[in-house]
């Protein structure tokens, strides 16, 4: 997972941009203009709103490609109190929260308040997403981004907040493991709670977002380790 940051500083707020974890959600763009502008070189001009607004339109980038620190003592970001994973239909999953990712060796690789993780499993900076699924899900229509409810999850989740950090393993050459409580919204049914589950990153579970172990059966390779 390679990083590609570049620092915009204002008088009020500094913006730094990753341009390998943007897959352009266009949030900033359209959420404020006259600060976001692709149109413009530098693209990003931290001064060209106050620096709330402009916290308040990176909090809404769902990658974490945009993160911002207020030069005028306001509020940095803080936590979620709850964690939500969102499974984008013909898209890649969006974590919202105390989201820790990790390698089977418990070393941690990025946290994070909001990430943007590859389901599809074609994308070139794995674990993150590339938008190759607009050439893989939408193309051949093999996601409906429907899921089922997890019968591992806890019923009694709900009353439960997602302050603890949400782990995020990732097993090579396989699936995404997650353990923490959180949230799954998916594109058809009511939002599920969760203490833990197993999420498909190969594209070919039959059970998306979950995974079947389909990976095995296609020779599936995250390049991790490799």
């Amino acid at each position: 997972m390679e990083e590609d940051v570049h620092e915009y500083d204002g008088e009020d707020v500094a913006v730094s941009f990753d341009s390998n974890r943007c897959i352009h959600a266009r949030e900033c763009v359209e959420g404020l203009p006259a600060v976001f502008d692709v149109d413009r070189r530098p693209w990003v001009d931290p001064d060209g709103d106050d620096a709330e607004a402009v916290a308040a339109v990176v909090e809404r980038c769902p990658t974490g490609a945009l993160h911002y620190e207020r030069l005028d003592g306001g509020p940095g970001e803080r936590v979620p109190d709850r964690n939500v994973v969102t499974v984008v239909e013909d898209g890649p999953l969006y974590l919202h929260g105390d989201v820790d990712v990790q390698t089977v060796d418990e070393e941690s690789v990025l946290r994070d308040t909001r990430v943007g993780l590859c389901r599809c499993g074609h994308a070139d900076n794995k674990p993150l997403c590339d938008n190759s699924h607009n050439r893989v899900f939408t193309a051949s229509g093999v996601d409906p981004g429907d899921a089922v409810p997890d019968p591992d999850a806890d019923p009694e989740g709900g009353d439960e907040t997602g302050a603890e950090p949400l782990r995020v393993t990732l097993v090579r050459n396989g699936p995404l493991r997650l353990e923490g409580q959180f949230t799954l919204r998916t594109g058809d049914g009511d939002p599920t709670e969760h203490s833990r589950a197993t999420l498909c990153r190969c594209g070919a579970s039959a059970d998306k977002p979950f995974c079947d172990n389909s990976h095995t059966g296609i020779d599936f390779s995250t390049g991790e380790g490799e």
